[in-house]
């Protein structure tokens, strides 16, 4: 039996196209890696069917932006016309020879109209990673956490001088709890809460730029000042990106730890092992990781005194008479608690003024010493403990190798050193893309080596299993041309 069968001209070019694309291009493996077929039914609600004129496919939309960021093109203008010159590029997107690529600003204005209330670019990273898992690629016992600027697009000399409050620790709350219970057990009155005080509220003067205002200045270590955005990223052991966010540059990393580690741990609970630098070796961090059930891995932190001064860790803390012993092993006693969470320790004024080494200890003109131990610094002298031990020794040392690379990767290939979005909301989006193309990477890569991708396999837009089969294996070709211009070809088989 004969059946007939019809191919436009655009399929019969993708055909050629096809041959043009050699055989271990990455667009090949990803083509065939995973299906962007749940685009649509995620899209669905921010489009209408029976209103308008026909839309660019949405798949189309997401492809294009999926090779800027996986191929680390600077822009979308310069995308498209790399994508009109480069077979490859067409073929993956479904487009023929001659048919006209989509104007660059097609996806910024389907982004104003659709996608930026969506929450679409976070249903693409999670779908690519859920792939990753289903295959076993995800090894998550051990994740590594850390953060890097991102330079925004603003002058940093455009800028003008803004005083701002304050913001009182996100963990406010549960911090005056264990501060009022640690007076308490001291005999000592509890404090009143008066973070509600607008008019006791401290500010600070910061910087703002007047070309995006949600951009903050960046100055660290040896860093030029600049403007700039910070993504906060977690990643597994094989440098699969696990989680993101993004914060403005003036914010410590610390403070953006609590939302990204609790989404990660949702989503992977089998985490024993969490690696951090020094810049989240905080009392509050600490208790978070370790109340979890987890441990933390963390590097050796150098104590913040003045050269010539006695360290902090020179000062022993006795548990059982609750006091702190100097280096002349005189006794500091408890003094109070104070709205920071640190209890005060105090010499004898009277002790200290004979003391030898005085001057090595304190600078206070009545010669007293204070020390201060934060209420929760068990949990810094647990992560203290799994310092010196093997295993968190051997993860801390994986950080140069997962985390630090996949920075190093994201801003050399993937052209994450520079945004030219505005904008918290913008910058996201570049960023769950940027690592969403990542994680695709790998997850072909991946999948090849491992043999879980069919060999020479045509994946054609549009085309049905059955007509691919015989395509590849000649016994489907075009004979004639019909009068719309379609060529015609026959399919010799069974029904």
């Amino acid at each position: 039996m004969t059946r007939e069968k019809k191919l436009s001209r655009d399929q019969v070019q993708m055909l050629s196209m096809e041959e043009l694309v050699p055989k271990n291009h990455i667009l090949r493996d990803i083509d065939c890696a995973i299906s962007f077929d749940f685009i649509y039914e995620e899209v669905k609600e921010l489009y209408c069917e029976d209103n308008g004129r026909p839309s660019i496919d949405p798949v189309v939309l997401f492809k294009i932006v999926l090779v800027k960021h996986i191929f680390g093109i600077r822009s979308m203008r310069q995308t498209i016309k790399e994508i009109e010159v480069n077979m490859a590029y067409r073929w993956f997107l479904g487009y023929g020879m001659t048919e006209q690529i989509p104007h660059f600003t097609t996806f910024g204005k389907n982004y104003e109209r659709r996608f930026a209330d969506s929450d679409i670019f976070e249903k693409i990273f999670e779908h690519i990673l859920l792939e990753a898992m289903r295959c076993g690629f995800v090894d998550a016992r051990a994740i590594f956490i850390d953060a890097t600027h991102v330079k925004a697009s603003a002058n940093k000399k455009k800028a003008v001088n803004e005083e701002v409050k304050i913001q009182a620790k996100h963990y406010h709350a549960e911090l005056m709890e264990e501060i009022n219970k640690d007076r308490e057990s001291h005999g000592k009155k509890p404090l009143d809460d008066d973070d509600d005080d607008d008019d006791n509220t401290p500010t600070k003067n910061i910087k703002k730029s007047t070309t995006d205002s949600e951009c903050g200045l960046f100055h660290k270590g040896e860093h030029e000042k600049m403007f700039a955005y910070t993504a906060h990223v977690a990643c597994d052991k094989n440098n699969f990106i696990l989680g993101c966010d993004v914060s403005a540059g003036n914010v410590h990393d610390s403070v953006m730890f609590d939302g990204l580690y609790r989404n990660v741990l949702a989503r992977f609970p089998e985490i024993e092992i969490t690696a951090v630098d020094s810049a989240y070796k905080t009392p509050w961090i600490m208790k978070q990781i370790f109340d979890s059930g987890r441990i933390a891995s963390t590097p050796y932190k150098r104590p913040m005194t003045k050269d010539g001064f006695f360290k902090k860790n020179e000062y022993v803390y006795d548990e059982y008479y609750d006091c702190i012993i100097c280096p002349e092993n005189q006794i500091l006693k408890y003094s109070t608690t104070n709205r920071d969470g640190y209890r005060e320790y105090k010499s004898n004024p009277k002790v200290c003024k004979n003391c030898p080494h005085l001057s090595q200890c304190t600078e206070s003109k009545n010669c007293q010493k204070v020390v201060t131990r934060h209420v929760w610094e068990d949990y810094i002298e647990l992560a203290e403990d799994v310092r010196h031990s093997p295993n968190g020794k051997e993860i801390y040392t994986m950080r140069g190798q997962t985390i630090e690379r996949v920075f190093a990767d994201a801003k050399e290939k993937h052209f994450m050193r520079y945004t030219h979005y505005r904008g918290l909301a913008k910058l996201r989006m570049q960023t769950l893309l940027t690592f969403a193309a990542m994680n695709l990477k790998k997850l072909a890569k991946w999948k090849r080596i491992n043999g879980l991708l069919p060999d020479n396999l045509l994946c054609f837009c549009g085309f049905s299993d059955i007509i691919l089969k015989s395509i590849a294996s000649h016994k489907i070709r075009p004979h004639s041309v019909a009068p719309n211009g379609d060529f015609v070809c026959s399919l010799k088989g069974r029904d």
